[in-house]
């Protein structure tokens, strides 16, 4: 039997047969291309839907019988996944699962074998498919696409990229930076969300001049969050609230000497206290956050007690003083213009022209200190008197009603 044409040499198309249905029990279908001479009514079709029970294999005709590019649809539409063999059952070219659907088509023809194609359609909607569109914030699981929300927690600088698109970042450090890349690069849409779960502020900045909020930064207190959105031109954050409500709790703490690091949990107390006999010098570490506190020293004998961050300015407080102390996440600064329960007052040495302590409606006149061991009044910027070691020295003339006495003029 010839399957060449005698015009071309070439191997002739098969007649195509559309659509069969099949049943195979616990045997191996030999299938025959449907063409003039074939001795069986197994003919392989474009579309086939299979159903096997028990060890059932589908074999396909002989590749060199037929053109490149003939092809076939084949549906499991039984309970049990079988294979599609090429001739004789020699070797696989596909196993369809049940309910799943295979195309395959010959790419080479110089063999009974043959070499075959395969495009997986799937059960329902192609798996291969959902992994494939899922892009940044979605997830192929089975056969649908879902959201995506990565977590990943970072405790040294970092700036966000366009691969972080629907991530979650905990900051879990001190004090840090978040930078994020410039909002014409990470495009109109993109977001992330963002938790402090930290000891320290975690600053937000934009980059090349973006803002956040209208701000070139922003800073998230421990147990802040918020989710980041871009406009493709700046930045904006959504449920970044503050409490309205202020639960003010005091921490009372003994110390001796040497430093102490508050916990989380303590330096979340606004009002502090320390007590104790020191037998040393203290220092109170605190997070590097913004924050106000209100200090009480009630230590006992000559020692002090030194607020800090571990960096920048810190606050000294002697015993049985008090203080308010703002914190910039670095620095401590006194916000007491006098130190309530404090055995003095120290001011600055001031001028002529802008005494130390002066008066609100008449700023110019006071007291000031011009010179070491010395005293001076000020009347609307003008000298009148200094106090020495020396004695008295009055600037201008001088009115006694009381007359003078004492001493010799």
């Amino acid at each position: 039997m010839s399957y060449n044409s005698p015009f071309t040499g070439n191997v002739i198309q098969p007649t195509d047969v559309s659509y069969r249905d099949i049943t195979i029990s616990n045997t191996n279908l030999q299938l025959e291309w449907p063409i003039n001479g074939t001795t069986t009514n197994d003919a392989a079709a474009r579309i086939m839907e299979v159903a096997t029970t028990g060890v059932s294999e589908l074999w396909m005709p002989p590749a060199n019988q037929s053109s490149v590019g003939n092809d076939a649809l084949i549906r499991n539409t039984g309970g049990e996944d079988f294979d599609v063999m090429d001739y004789a059952g020699i070797n696989t070219i596909v196993t369809v699962l049940a309910g799943e659907a295979q195309y395959i088509y010959i790419t080479d023809n110089s063999t009974e074998e043959g070499v075959w194609g395969i495009i997986a359609y799937g059960i329902g909607s192609s798996g291969q498919d959902a992994a494939t569109l899922a892009g940044y914030g979605l997830l192929a699981i089975g056969q649908t696409l879902n959201q995506s929300q990565p977590v990943t927690t970072f405790s040294s600088n970092y700036t966000a990229l366009t691969t972080d698109r629907s991530s979650t970042y905990v900051w879990t450090g001190g004090a840090g930076t978040l930078t994020l890349t410039l909002a014409s690069t990470l495009a109109d849409n993109w977001f992330m969300f963002l938790r402090n779960s930290g000891t320290g502020a975690l600053t937000v900045a934009g980059s090349g001049g973006n803002t956040i909020n209208g701000s070139t930064s922003i800073i998230l207190q421990p147990t802040d969050s918020c989710i980041i959105v871009c406009s493709g031109t700046t930045f904006y954050t959504v449920g970044l609230g503050k409490s309205t409500q202020f639960a003010f709790t005091q921490l009372s703490k003994a110390v001796l000497s040497g430093s102490y690091t508050l916990t989380a949990s303590e330096a979340s107390n606004v009002i502090q206290k320390y007590t104790g006999a020191l037998t040393g010098n203290v220092t109170i570490v605190v997070p590097a956050t913004v924050q106000v506190y209100y200090i009480v020293n009630e230590t006992t004998n000559a020692y002090t007690v030194t607020i800090t961050t571990g960096s920048g300015g810190t606050a000294v407080l002697t015993a049985g003083s008090q203080a308010t102390l703002v914190c910039d996440s670095v620095n401590l600064y006194n916000a007491n213009t006098v130190l309530a329960g404090a055995s003095v007052v120290s001011l600055n040495n001031g001028s002529v022209g802008a005494p130390s302590l002066n008066f609100a409606s008449e700023t110019t006149t006071g007291i000031y200190r011009a010179a070491s061991g010395e005293f001076n009044t000020t009347i609307l910027g003008v000298l009148r008197s200094t106090v020495s070691a020396s004695g008295l020295a009055i600037v201008g003339t001088g009115t006694f009603s009381g007359g003078v006495l004492g001493g010799t003029f």
